[in-house]
């Protein structure tokens, strides 16, 4: 029977989260009285465990402090008007108690962790489990250990590392500065174990499994250096277990086809919006979890174009206006040849509000008749004759309209959108959340992962070969050959722009500058917002000064170089 992992089910221990600026509130919740020893004896409240595990995904994907972390503060995003967080934007003034995203993921990322070492402490324990269920959920339990703390290590640094289980009540007042190299350690020997004991499948959509933790593998190898090993695990995946790119690039995003042969792992998001715990009792910090937020974040405030004609609805979506697009970002695309530029971005917003109004906010004077359908706002990538825009009955923000020579955005509110986490299946146009499951892992990610690891071994072939697999898929029909790349052409550049032009908002975009140490070079050449004020410390995010502030060993634990 397939169950919903990411839903929080019954009783879920809380009680040794210490790290989390020993938030008491946190620390000490416990709805029902009951113990570990007791609860996570049984399969049943085991259970309870291993799902809780899994929701902390949530806390990252789909949410605006995820994306804040992982996409901002690159080369391809700048914020818009909205933006809640510009520090992590921008570079500016980014200290640890500057901005809330640091401080939630932190502490449920950790808080994961805690519950986590607790699982492994306790499976032996569980009486009614079979080994060989104990077997795959320590599986389970050592893939998500891996996964969370390569989410801390990258984002913090050599912080604080355990894989001790603490006692419920206990609160942990030091914590301890360990070198990336262990964090890396433990990251291996859990993908280790979870490789060999996992199942290749699973009838629950979302639970971790070989070619899961395999395809997570390639991605650390690739992030710590072994390009052979890389190369090797990519190419398992996408040759062993079915996987397939599908026809279309479009076709990913469509919400009825999410669960397709692409996707190698998803935070799955329930299309029972009560089930995506907007709030929950297991959770009283005061944040709405909720479901996925993505399709609001990259989208212009369109309804504000021309208010007689262009309303806000389902469709264009409910926009937050929090990222808008570098320059750099949209100059990637020739959009003659690859479809991924119209398939990932709204260029055009339609009237759903017939009237007679002037349309074109750059020339009042022009009142004209608009139909349902008709163009309202038109954005370009290109830079127009502004005596062609002018003379056109609606508005249109081109190049010039948006953005300086220098490439800042004079205009942070109507711009070329990201429409690729749009939700048209939402209730009302209001409904902030959202059905649609976050893809943490597709297989154009592990040709693209071959292919950087091959550029590394100088096999330029194979990286040429895999290039042109994503590439293929990419392109208009009829322009395959145009989208053909030779060896020539291909170097770390080359590929961090494919992957830009493949995967961005994905929330893999400083994740892979950082990984290719082009964070510092990327950002002060592509975005000019933040290239004023990024710093080379700066490939380490700032420890949440909550923690600082807490932790009673602050000579051995101290904040991160520069941020003091």
């Amino acid at each position: 029977m397939q169950i919903n992992i990411n839903k929080v089910m019954g009783w879920v221990l809380v009680g040794s989260l210490v790290l989390t600026s020993c938030n008491k509130k946190l620390s000490e919740y416990n709805p029902s009285g009951m113990t570990a020893d007791v609860t996570y004896t049984t399969a049943k409240g085991f259970e309870t465990l291993v799902n809780a595990a899994y929701t902390y995904t949530r806390w990252w994907y789909g949410k605006e402090e995820g994306y804040s972390l992982s996409e901002m503060g690159t080369d391809i995003w700048t914020n818009g008007t909205g933006d809640v967080f510009p520090q992590l934007s921008r570079y500016d003034n980014l200290q640890g108690s500057n901005t809330t995203a640091l401080g939630m993921e932190w502490d449920n990322f950790y808080a994961a962790i805690y519950l986590i070492n607790t699982g492994l402490a306790q499976i032996d324990n569980v009486a009614d489990y079979t080994d060989k269920q104990k077997t795959q959920r320590g599986a389970e339990l050592h893939f998500l250990r891996a996964f969370y703390y390569w989410h801390i290590v990258e984002t913090w640094g050599g912080v604080h590392l355990t894989t001790v289980a603490t006692a419920p009540g206990v609160i942990e007042s030091t914590a301890n500065k360990t070198p990336v190299a262990d964090f890396y350690k433990l990251i291996f020997d859990d993908l280790d174990y979870a490789v060999k004991n996992l199942p290749a499948t699973t009838s629950d959509y979302g639970r971790a499994t070989v070619p899961v933790a395999k395809a997570f593998q390639a991605r650390m190898f690739l992030t710590r250096g072994m390009n052979t090993e890389a190369a090797n695990a990519a190419r398992e995946v996408i040759y062993n277990y079915g996987y397939t790119l599908l026809p279309k690039f479009a076709d990913l995003w469509n919400m009825g086809n999410l669960k397709n042969k692409e996707v190698i792992w998803a935070v799955d998001y329930s299309t029972n919006l009560a089930n995506n715990d907007l709030t929950s009792a297991a959770y009283p910090t005061g944040h709405p979890r909720g479901s996925n937020s993505g399709h609001m974040l990259f989208l212009q405030v369109y309804d504000q174009v021309n208010t007689s004609l262009l309303l806000r609805d389902i469709p264009n979506g409910r926009p937050f206006n929090r990222y808008m697009p570098t320059k750099a970002l949209l100059d990637l695309f020739n959009e003659s040849d690859d479809s991924r530029y119209q398939s990932s971005f709204q260029t055009a917003w339609l009237c759903n509000k017939a009237g007679t109004a002037a349309g074109n906010s750059f020339n009042t004077a022009d009142v004209s008749t608009f139909k349902v359908g008709d163009t309202v706002c038109y954005t370009s990538k290109n830079t127009l004759p502004a005596a062609d825009m002018n003379a056109k009955h609606y508005t249109t923000y081109d190049l010039s309209r948006v953005y300086n020579a220098a490439g800042i955005p004079t205009n942070r509110k109507f711009y070329v959108s990201l429409k690729k986490f749009k939700d048209s299946t939402r209730a009302s146009s209001g409904e902030a959340q959202s059905a649609r499951d976050v893809f943490v892992i597709r297989l154009a990610e592990m040709y693209l992962i071959g292919a950087e690891a091959e550029l590394n071994n100088g096999r330029m072939d194979s990286a040429v070969f895999y290039l042109n697999k994503v590439r293929t898929r990419a392109a208009v029909p009829g322009h395959e050959a145009a989208m053909q790349i030779t060896a020539a052409q291909v170097n770390l550049d080359f590929i961090l722009d494919e992957r830009a032009r493949e995967l961005c908002g994905e929330q893999l975009r400083w994740f892979d500058l950082k990984r290719t140490n082009k964070l510092i070079d990327r950002v002060a050449r592509l975005n000019p917002d933040a290239a004023q004020y990024i710093k080379p410390y700066q490939t380490v995010r700032p420890i949440p000064q909550s923690q600082i502030d807490a932790v009673t060993n602050k000579s051995e634990f101290s904040q991160n170089p520069g941020y003091q």
